[in-house]
């Protein structure tokens, strides 16, 4: 059910580890590529993200120019409405594209597909985060010339994005006029027969609040509807010519020009840095917000745009010591993906302060640029070991959703707090219950994450200010939502949820659903005591706040204590739910290719009648949950839940490579993550073009860390279990863990671990226990022999 559908050929996209770069130009596979490359060469801080359309505007599938956060309200229409349901939803919005620099010379307009190219070189470079052209063409009047381009999102300044534009006449004279545009395009509409796809807009959706343009900067305002966001993206540029060029500038609501005209003769050349700049805010007025976006400006002109590259080459570089995973004996390919994957894990977090992280990043507008479970889970992990401050501000933006979470318990007969299973700002925008809100798991994926966060980084501080109160309020909604049933012996049950796959709805007791809601209540309670016992200021703060009644942690610890777990004793497996082994096994035989994904062919109906998963459920709970299944129960749960996954979900696969790798299924595992890692450059799912898959980006950093170096944290115990594919020789990379850093370098036959800053750290290399410390920094290690090794199960 793994289909692979293109991998970029290497005579035109060759393995650099450090770099995606296209070398030559191929119109045929140029045209066919148009979305992907949009995606593959898109550029992000977390904040602004920019699709890979080209300056020229053409070949476009969508010019997408993307703020985190910044959404339009959009009604969710019902054929049969019930309570309860969401009645509005969001969406975010494409913000106008001020990436178009299109080029005329001697009146005839530079589009690469219809030029003849002598050479050409389209790179993204990891280690610099710039992209950057290189086009030589001949013109149909046969003179030659040289465009290059480089593009920058920036790290420093999250609301700045640059362009450098250089052009030069190589032989002949050349009248020339470039025109640089700020262009608010008109809604996309999408296929709506893939509930994937983000909702479209009929109408305007950008209402003009004020143009303002003077010289060589133009500035443009809007104003949403319905959500109430105001909006300032702005341009400037600095001109520099050989020759004598003239610049024209005008503006209305939704475009705004400067066309720069001039000659050039043979050896001349112009050089144009593109300056763009967005703002938004709920709360300022136009006036304020273009106030703002021309201060972006002013700063851009004035630190230059080689200072600007400069800043961000470092900030990238700063990225890389502490992100990088190093591979040695793969593939050229495997670590140029590894690489790509991480640039993107940078690129969708690093200033992503004071907001989620959509599921597409800021590459596309998929899932309509909603945060999911994803982020705890999947995304989460990867910050916590490499850049604690944003996933601490991940874990307090869920903290601002709190109020809205709970306003959402109370609209369902709940007490305690309901986080969205999808949302920009807090409010549920699933439309579907049976494959959303029954997805209650997700206040126990975020009270997971809460507790890794505050196990590695050590920030108790975040728990008694803030974590505290999602706990009680989760806690809550499980003792709530369960009940004790007579006829299990007064076992806690929760029925009528839905857990990760959602190829099984609306079911009683859910295995995953169960563990994680059990781990919830345990944390919750252990965490109140303790701030009862070392912090009374606190727990009388979170007691104000919470109106916690004395009695309420006991009753989360009896109903953690007595949690209901399916188990058949037959076939010794945990079901996925009480009902899922009664059900009929899908007719994978008799299922063609092409009806994957599953969603998109049956009704959800038949999917729910059959035994067939479309990601990892009970398998995942296995990995989160570790140390609570044994060896012999993981090995039979994989065997059985294997077969039936059909992983059309992109989060699927880096899972189940984890697990394989802990059960000695040594093939399976590198099997299993190789698809992890190509699902977006070899387009697996065959969507690329829509978005990078941001989450299962973080499972291949998972596949790698917690699969082939064997990391286990469960209650901040770090421990290594390193075992490397036959193919590899070495892998190393760097974690921080409660302020301290530490580089890890496993090869064939030996794990070495560093310190590299901090004060000494208690890690754990099998059952062994070892120091690091400024006296004895480097400690080594043999890696066990897999004896049992199993190639297929």
């Amino acid at each position: 059910m793994l289909r692979p559908r293109l991998i970029p050929p290497e005579d035109i996209f060759p393995a650099n580890p450090w770099a995606l770069e296209a070398i030559r130009y191929d119109a045929k596979l140029a045209r066919e590529l148009t979305g992907q490359a949009e995606t593959m060469f898109a550029l992000s801080n977390g904040y602004l993200g920019l699709r890979g359309v080209v300056e020229e505007g053409l070949p476009v599938r969508e010019a997408g120019t993307y703020l985190n956060g910044f959404y339009e309200h959009r009604p969710i229409a019902y054929g049969e409405h019930a309570y309860g349901f969401p009645t509005v939803g969001q969406s975010i919005l494409n913000c106008p594209n001020g990436t178009v620099l299109k080029l005329y010379v001697d009146d005839e307009p530079f589009v690469v597909p219809e030029a003849e190219i002598l050479s050409f070189r389209r790179t993204l470079d990891f280690r610099s985060g710039i992209l950057s052209r290189d086009v030589r063409w001949l013109t149909p009047a046969g003179k030659r010339l040289r465009l290059r381009t480089l593009r920058l999102v920036s790290l420093s300044h999250r609301h700045l994005a640059a362009i450098a534009y250089e052009l030069t006449a190589e032989d002949a004279e050349a009248e020339v006029a470039i025109s640089s545009e700020l262009r608010n395009e008109q809604p996309l509409l999408t296929d709506t027969a893939d509930p994937r796809l983000a909702e479209g807009f009929v109408g305007r959706v950008l209402h003009p609040a004020g143009t303002r343009s003077e010289a060589l900067r133009a500035v443009l305002s809007y104003r949403t509807r319905s959500s109430g966001l105001v909006l300032g993206c702005g341009m400037d540029h600095v001109v520099a010519a050989d020759g004598s060029f003239t610049p024209h500038a005008a503006c209305d609501d939704d475009l705004a020009t400067v066309v720069v005209r001039g000659r050039l003769t043979a050896g001349q050349t112009i050089r144009i840095h593109k300056y763009l700049s967005y703002h938004y805010s709920d709360a300022a007025t136009p006036e304020q917000i273009h106030a703002l976006t021309g201060w972006t400006l002013d700063r851009a002109v004035e630190t230059g745009f080689a200072s600007i590259v400069a800043q961000h080459r470092q900030d990238v570089e700063r990225f890389w010591a502490r992100a990088d995973v190093m591979v040695e004996g793969a593939s050229p390919r495997t670590q140029q993906a590894i690489r790509w994957n991480l640039f993107q894990l940078m690129q969708a977090s690093e200033r992503a302060e004071g907001h989620g992280i959509p599921a597409r990043g800021l590459t596309g507008r998929t899932y309509e640029g909603h945060y999911f479970w994803d982020t705890e889970i999947y995304v989460l992990p990867f910050l916590v070991y490499t850049n604690p401050r944003i996933a601490r501000s991940l874990l307090k933006y869920r903290y601002d959703m709190l109020e809205k979470a709970r306003a959402r318990a109370r609209e369902l007969g709940h007490r305690g707090a309901t986080f969205p299973w999808r949302t920009i700002n807090g409010e549920e925008a699933s439309a579907y219950y049976a494959a959303g809100t029954a997805q209650y798991h997700i206040n126990a994926d975020i009270a997971y994450a809460l507790r890794k966060y505050v196990e590695i980084s050590g920030d108790e501080e975040f728990l008694r200010l803030y974590g505290a109160e999602i706990l009680v309020e989760t806690a809550r909604l499980w003792c709530d939502l369960g009940f004790f049933s007579d006829r299990l012996g007064g076992s806690f049950c929760i029925n009528g949820v839905t857990g990760p796959d959602e190829y099984t709805a609306i079911v009683n007791n859910n295995c995953f659903t169960n563990l994680m809601a059990r781990e919830n209540m345990r944390y919750a309670a252990r965490t109140v005591r303790r701030l009862a016992r070392e912090h009374p200021d606190c727990f009388e703060s979170l007691t104000r706040r919470t109106g916690l009644a004395p009695d309420e942690p006991d009753a989360w610890e009896t109903a953690a204590e007595r949690m209901y777990l399916p188990y058949d004793e037959r076939r010794q497996v945990h079901p996925q739910d009480d009902g899922f082994l009664e059900l009929e096994e899908w007719d994978f035989a008799g299922t063609p290719e092409d009806h994957y994904p599953l969603l998109l062919h049956y009704h959800p109906l038949n999917l729910y009648r059959s035994q067939v998963i479309k990601q990892a459920d009970t398998v995942m709970a296995m990995f989160l949950l570790n140390d609570q299944f044994t060896p012999e129960a993981k090995r039979r749960n994989f065997e059985y839940y294997d077969p039936l996954t059909t992983h059309d979900s992109s989060l699927s696969v880096c899972i189940q490579s984890i697990v394989s790798n802990e059960i000695g299924l040594r093939e399976k595992a590198i099997h299993y993550f190789n698809f992890a890692l190509a699902m977006d450059m070899s387009d697996i799912g065959g969507n690329m073009v829509h978005g990078a898959h941001i989450a299962a980006i973080g499972g291949t950093w998972l596949a790698l860390i917690y699969g082939f170096a064997g990391l286990r944290d469960m209650q901040g115990r770090i421990t290594f279990n390193p075992c490397l594919p036959e193919a590899w020789s070495r892998l190393r990379f760097t974690l921080e863990v409660r302020g301290r850093r530490i580089r890890i370098d496993i090869d064939r036959a030996t794990a070495t671990y560093t310190l590299l800053d901090g004060q000494e750290l208690d890690i754990w290399h099998g059952a062994e226990s070892i120091v690091l410390s400024a006296a004895e920094p480097a400690i080594s290690r043999p890696i066990p022999q897999q004896s049992d090794r199993i190639t297929a199960c």
